[in-house]
């Protein structure tokens, strides 16, 4: 009896052990980005998201999202014509520039990118498909009003998407836009750490981080002090359109959580 139990309980450890080990060895191929799961792919016919561009060439593209207020983006737009920075990327909510339209055209006369930061900013992987396609749809009817310009990159709010939301934004003829390097300013963290974070981060192709919404209260502090070091490092700043162009580019196959949760249930026997 006592020998038949120390082999039943035996076997139950091995199996316990090896499916605790293919839990481990499927989890540790997963990076994983606020609430999706991504695999970093450098092909395939999928969509994916750009997160930065492979080359030899000090180009970088700092990026700034804005959702609200009216405070911040003068100031910021201010110190990138100080520091005669000519390219930048801005991914504006449709709602803030449906009620900012003078900021929108200030943003795209001084030659700035325009992309679409969407129109709720909710995550889209908790939508349904008809619901993502509206509102990726709505704030590219709202953008192309107020710039005059039809925007084709998109970084989706929270920077939250799964497969369904590449998919949907790739048939509406947009390139979901990520980023290599955040600079975490919207935590208000301290000048000094804003721009150590992003100086010690930043690479050739990289694609930096910002915010120009209210919420930010150190960054247009941080700019131009990150600016200045990046130049003496010899990079150039351009806009993502212009990285992307520079060669193919390095994105991410979207695995979401339901995929997840079935490897682990395929490693486990279930």
């Amino acid at each position: 009896m006592n020998s038949y139990f120390y082999v039943l309980n035996g076997r139950k450890i091995k199996k316990f052990l090896i499916v605790f080990a293919a839990a481990i060895f499927t989890l540790g191929i997963i990076y994983v980005e606020t609430e999706n799961v991504s695999v970093f792919s450098e092909g395939g016919g999928s969509p994916t998201a750009v997160y930065s561009v492979p080359t030899e060439k000090k180009l970088i593209a700092l990026t700034f999202d804005i959702s609200w207020g009216d405070k911040r983006t003068e100031p910021i737009l201010k110190v990138l014509e100080d520091k005669n920075v000519q390219k930048a990327t801005f991914f504006l909510s449709a709602p803030w520039s449906k009620t900012h339209p003078d900021m929108v055209t200030t943003i795209k006369d001084a030659g700035f990118e325009i992309g679409s930061h969407g129109y709720k900013h909710v995550n889209y992987s908790s939508l349904t498909e008809e619901e993502i396609q509206k509102q990726i749809s709505t704030a590219h009817s709202i953008l192309t009003d107020v710039s005059g310009k039809e925007p084709n990159l998109i970084r989706l709010p929270n920077g939250d998407f799964d497969k369904r939301v590449l998919r949907i934004a790739d048939n509406l003829n947009y390139q979901v836009v990520q980023w290599d390097t955040d600079s975490l300013d919207w935590k208000n963290p301290g000048v000094d750490q804003i721009v150590n974070r992003v100086v010690s981060k930043a690479h050739p192709g990289d694609i930096v981080l910002l915010h120009a919404s209210d919420s930010v209260k150190q960054t247009h502090e941080a700019l131009p002090i990150i600016i200045d070091q990046l130049r003496q490092k010899g990079y150039e700043f351009v806009t993502v359109s212009e990285l992307i162009n520079q060669s193919n580019v390095k994105g991410t196959e979207v695995r979401d959580q339901a995929f997840i949760d079935q490897q682990i249930e395929d490693a486990a026997g279930l």
